[in-house]
């Protein structure tokens, strides 16, 4: 009765959090009421002795995020990213998609790929008119940013829960998924430059002025942008070198940027009080609902994992499917249609680390799930964090995602299960 009870709370949650953009109650509050029925359906002895040290994991990924999120944040409403997207000057829209395609790629392996996405849909805006050229490029950055986010430690949330737990270490992830992550981009990039001919017709009227006033220097935005580029970087290296969790990385990395901004900004008494993105104010741009949801759903998946029910699901895998492989391409499909954090917390709930075999750290199951949770979204426009914006800021249609892009990232995903296959066999570890 107790595990009927607590399936039943947990699979209701997860269809209305699915089904987000048809009920319009956020996730994040069905996260939460999940979260709670959950641990009050636990018997009291389990739930007391248990409780602490479920929060204290997932409060691992809280603090690493949160702070993570302000570091970024920082960075853009210092104008950082602006750097960026001045160094964009080509008209020729074959030679766009491509740079497209491999700074989208790049950039969201240090960034979310939420905020890589909103930088690159702004750029693309300033260079083209037609918004069906928009929506082609729109697609592409999708793709290009979940794959970008899938191989590095710090450029997905899925990974970064990873990373996080010790499934994967910074060194794995990066030499077993850069090359599937590649590939999933190479074939929907080539098919955008197959359809997109000639040169970029860019809107007739001037940019209109941005709605937060920018005082810094372009010097002092570039020293902002790589001050933050090179403490994110530097996050895993801490952690090697330490040994010290993640979040601690990251925790020295938001006091360091937000120390050089407060001395930048009394150097600069120049500019109004009120217009000065200071931590202090960065602060309040941080998209707490998300945190929120992350919070919930990881304490679901932890009040599941205490009564054994994600156990016997692994078991029930294993008996009807037996291969990981499989496995772990379903759970990126599976993405596509439901988020994939509570896919990935719930796998890493089923599949305790082991001493050897697939399921060790860096072993193949979790490195492939890396990869399949984070590219596996950009199926459908709906199944990741950047189709949801990209679908908002350029109005994309959900039917024309599925017509034009669907089987082509399907496509692209397929192929880079299939490298991850390739490579395994080929360095003996299939």
């Amino acid at each position: 009765m107790l595990t009927i009870s607590m399936m039943t709370v947990f699979v209701v949650g997860y269809v209305l959090i699915a089904a987000e953009h048809l009920t319009r109650i956020n996730k994040a509050a069905v996260a939460m009421v999940m979260c709670g029925l959950l641990w009050t359906i636990l018997p009291s002895e389990i739930a007391s002795s248990n409780v602490l040290e479920a929060l204290a994991g997932a409060c691992e990924i809280i603090v690493f995020l949160i702070c993570a999120m302000t570091v970024v944040s920082l960075i853009d409403l210092n104008g950082g990213f602006d750097f960026i997207t001045r160094l964009i000057t080509t008209r020729n829209k074959v030679r766009l998609v491509w740079i497209v395609a491999v700074l989208t790629f790049f950039m969201s392996a240090l960034l979310d790929n939420m905020t890589t996405t909103i930088i690159m849909l702004m750029l693309m805006r300033k260079l083209l008119a037609n918004y069906k050229e928009r929506w082609v490029f729109a697609g592409l950055i999708i793709i290009a940013a979940n794959a970008g986010g899938a191989w590095s430690p710090i450029g997905d949330v899925t990974t970064i829960m990873l990373w996080v737990g010790g499934n994967v270490t910074t060194t794995g992830i990066v030499t077993s998924t850069l090359f599937p992550s590649l590939v999933s981009v190479v074939f929907p990039a080539f098919v955008c430059s197959r359809v997109l001919h000639g040169i970029v017709t860019a809107p007739g009227y001037k940019d209109e002025p941005s709605h937060e006033k920018r005082y810094m220097t372009g010097g002092e935005s570039v020293f902002i942008l790589a001050l933050g580029t090179v403490l994110l970087l530097a996050v895993p290296v801490f952690k090697g070198l330490t040994g010290l969790p993640p979040y601690m990385g990251m925790i020295l990395a938001l006091g360091v940027m937000w120390t050089v901004t407060e001395i930048m900004y009394k150097r600069r008494p120049d500019i109004p009080a009120g217009d000065q993105n200071r931590v202090s104010k960065v602060i309040h741009e941080i998209d707490m609902t998300t945190i929120l949801f992350f919070l919930g759903i990881l304490m679901a998946v932890s009040a599941l994992e205490n009564v054994g029910i994600l156990r016997s699901f692994a078991e029930l895998l294993d008996r009807t499917i037996g291969n990981i492989y499989v496995i772990d391409s379903l759970i990126g499909v599976m993405s596509a249609v439901v988020d994939n954090v509570p896919l990935v917390a719930a796998s890493m709930g089923m599949y305790p680390l082991a001493e050897a075999g697939y399921f060790m750290s860096d072993g193949a199951f979790w490195s492939l799930l890396a990869y399949c949770a984070g590219t596996g979204g950009s199926i459908l426009i709906i199944g990741s964090a950047a189709g949801v914006v990209a679908m908002g800021l350029e109005k994309i249609n959900f039917m024309w995602y599925l017509k034009n892009f669907s089987a082509m990232a399907l496509t692209g995903y397929a192929s880079g299960v299939g490298a991850f296959v390739l490579q395994q066999w080929i360095f003996g570890n299939l």
